[in-house]
């Protein structure tokens, strides 16, 4: 493990300069992706769901994480199954589960210093709510980083990886994919996005673990491999 530019310690496997000359939008996925898993923040809202989930369910904690992370892989989000399999109103879910203690998120300066340097419009594709996307920003203090958010709401409740979901994000912002760029931490998220001609960059700790074709670039953290990615305009 090396230092980063923040102080923390980076995997030496980040890739390193990585072309995106080409890149002219830039999006990224939210939760694990613009900070890092180990600050165990998901997990805070992970169990709120698990709770919600047995309360609505009946069934025990454990019975009710497995069919929650059934639905998360068969569905996108635990609340796509909750909303085909029970009466829920899935605005109160949101507000619920995404009301946590944001304490243990912490912002990056040399993520930021990284962002800075991205040329063309940085955009938040989540599957979290926008409520949710809006209060983890400003926590990181990335707000001012961004020109546009995609929250589960604007995507009528349909989450990542649902190709149309994709082209509705698209189509909000006026985003030509083949020269955008996409972020996320979870694999399958990242198929679409290389159907459609997106540049695809894993990142966390399964960017040196999972396979596949549609997966361009490698991050096992964030900032290092932006700040070191060769961009258009960069001294040659």
């Amino acid at each position: 493990m090396t230092a980063d530019a923040s102080g923390g310690t980076l995997a030496a496997s980040t890739e390193i300069g990585a072309d995106l000359r080409h890149v002219r939008s830039w999006v990224f996925d939210l939760d694990n992706t613009l900070y890092p898993p180990e600050s165990q923040f998901l997990t805070q809202v992970e169990q709120r769901i698990n709770q919600y989930v047995v309360r609505t369910s009946g069934l025990p904690s454990a019975e009710a994480l497995s069919m929650q992370k059934g639905y998360l892989h068969d569905y996108g989000t635990s609340l796509a199954g909750l909303m085909l399999h029970y009466q829920i109103d899935p605005h109160d879910f949101l507000a619920e589960v995404h009301d946590v203690p944001l304490d243990v998120l912490t912002p990056d300066p040399g993520l930021n210093a990284a962002l800075e340097r991205l040329q063309g419009p940085r955009l938040i594709f989540t599957n979290g709510s926008i409520g949710h996307a809006r209060r983890v920003m400003e926590r990181l203090e990335l707000t001012r980083f961004f020109d546009g958010v995609f929250a589960l709401e604007d995507a009528d409740l349909i989450p990542k990886p649902d190709p149309r979901t994709f082209d509705k994000m698209l189509g909000r912002f006026g985003v030509d994919p083949a020269t955008a760029c996409f972020f996320e931490d979870t694999p399958k998220n990242l198929e679409p996005a290389h159907a459609i001609g997106m540049t695809t960059v894993l990142v966390g700790p399964k960017a040196f673990i999972a396979e596949g074709d549609h997966i361009h670039h490698r991050a096992a953290s964030l900032g290092p491999f932006l700040t070191t990615a060769v961009l258009d305009g960069d001294a040659q």
